[in-house]
C-alpha cells in the first residue's frame, strides 16, 4: 500500500461507482495503472467489496442504539446467528468487558426499540442481561447524520 492506493480508497469511499477512468484522472494515474492497482487490491483482500450505502431514515429507522448484551458461556455463535437475522441489528460484535456483545440497531421510534429488545433481544435463549444506550448523533463512514 502506498500514498496512490491510499488515494484511490479515498476516491472509493466517496464514490465505489466510480469508472476507472474517474479514478484515474482523479489520482493523477493512467487507466491501465489504476485497474490493475484496483485488481491487485481485491486480490489482496483489502478491496473486500463494494456496497450501497442507504440511509436508515430514509427506510423510516431514524432511532439509533447500542444494545450492550452479556450472553450465556459459549453461546456466541448461536446467539450471533439469531442476531443477524434481526432486520434491525446493523452491526454485530463480540467484545471485552462488562458485557460480551454489542449490537447496533436502528429503530422506528422508541416503542419499536422497546419491542426490538424487550421482545425479541431479551426473549433469544442465549441472552442473560442487555443494556440500551440511546444515539443522539453519529458521525463517520457511513453515519447517518450529525
Amino acid at each position: 500500500m502506498d500514498d496512490v492506493d491510499r488515494r484511490l480508497l479515498d476516491v472509493l469511499r466517496e464514490d465505489a461507482r466510480a469508472s476507472v477512468r474517474d479514478l484515474a484522472d482523479r489520482v493523477g494515474i493512467s487507466r491501465a495503472n489504476a485497474y490493475a492497482r484496483i485488481a491487485r487490491l481485491r486480490e489482496d483482500g483489502v478491496l473486500r467489496r463494494f456496497t450501497v450505502d442507504v440511509d436508515p431514515r430514509a427506510l423510516g429507522l431514524g432511532l439509533p442504539a447500542y444494545v450492550h448484551v452479556r450472553i450465556k458461556q459459549n453461546s456466541w455463535k448461536s446467539f450471533r446467528d439469531r442476531v443477524v437475522a434481526l432486520e434491525e441489528a446493523e452491526h454485530v460484535a463480540l467484545v471485552a468487558g462488562d458485557f460480551d456483545c454489542v449490537l447496533l440497531v436502528r429503530a422506528r421510534d422508541a416503542d419499536h426499540l422497546r419491542e426490538l429488545v424487550l421482545g425479541r433481544i431479551q426473549a433469544l435463549p442465549e441472552v442473560v442481561a442487555t443494556q440500551t444506550v440511546l444515539i443522539f448523533a453519529e458521525h463517520g463512514r457511513g453515519a447517518g447524520g450529525g
